[in-house]
């Protein structure tokens, strides 16, 4: 049963979910529950301009040195943060995937494209088990406060690296698993070691990793 939330409610939540929180607050699951139940809750929470002081997109897209031409997939896209970012630096040969298991956020991101006239960001309505993309078709998967919500991880694993194209990449970026002021609670969060242990036990190493980010990891894993 989807719960409905009241306005009043709805405005006690979105402070208390917002990034960047500075009074140490953490959402609990079920703040996190209601908020993904309320696509306006939910998408003004992922675009709230205090979450740029903790995400630093500008940052983290020069870290990765996106080329043009570059086709990348950016798993769980959300409201669309980071993929109508990388549009822009993929350039008109380039194209960006932004798949989500939310249709509201589908519908929300197309809206934007149409709005602001992207030609070369497509939208895929995924399924928790599959980011249903075709083989051989991806140069790099972009994973950013979304693989601990991933079910059935090898097997995702196997088929990211089935869609990978040679030389492709896995990015995943999250939450350090310890008490922060931002971001969900410990126990909804996976360890660093434990993401590292299961991209090496699928085949994949890491390659490079970016240490700027206060309350995130940023792993780069590429084929051994």
């Amino acid at each position: 049963m989807i719960m409905k939330i009241k306005p009043t409610i709805l405005l006690l939540l979105l402070p208390a979910l917002a990034s960047a929180q500075t009074d140490g607050h953490n959402p609990t699951r079920d703040e996190i529950e209601k908020m993904h139940q309320d696509p306006k809750a939910y998408i003004a929470m992922l675009e709230n301009p205090q979450r740029d002081i903790e995400q630093k997109p500008d940052e983290v897209i020069a870290a990765m040195d996106i080329r043009s031409g570059e086709t990348i997939a950016d798993i769980g896209a959300g409201s669309g943060y980071f993929a109508l970012r990388f549009a822009d630096h993929v350039g008109a040969i380039g194209r960006v995937y932004a798949v989500d298991i939310n249709p509201d956020m589908i519908i929300h991101m197309n809206r934007r494209i149409r709005d602001m006239k992207i030609a070369n960001v497509t939208t895929v309505l995924s399924t928790p088990e599959d980011p249903l993309l075709a083989e051989k078709s991806i140069d790099r998967f972009f994973v950013c406060n979304t693989w601990h919500h991933i079910p059935n991880q090898s097997r995702y694993i196997a088929l990211l690296k089935t869609m990978l194209r040679p030389g492709g990449q896995i990015i995943i970026v999250d939450y350090y698993k310890k008490p922060l002021p931002v971001g969900p609670p410990p126990a909804m969060k996976m360890a660093r070691s434990d993401v590292v242990d299961q991209m090496e036990k699928s085949g994949l190493k890491l390659a490079e990793e970016h240490t700027f980010l206060p309350y995130q990891y940023f792993l780069v894993f590429e084929g051994k």
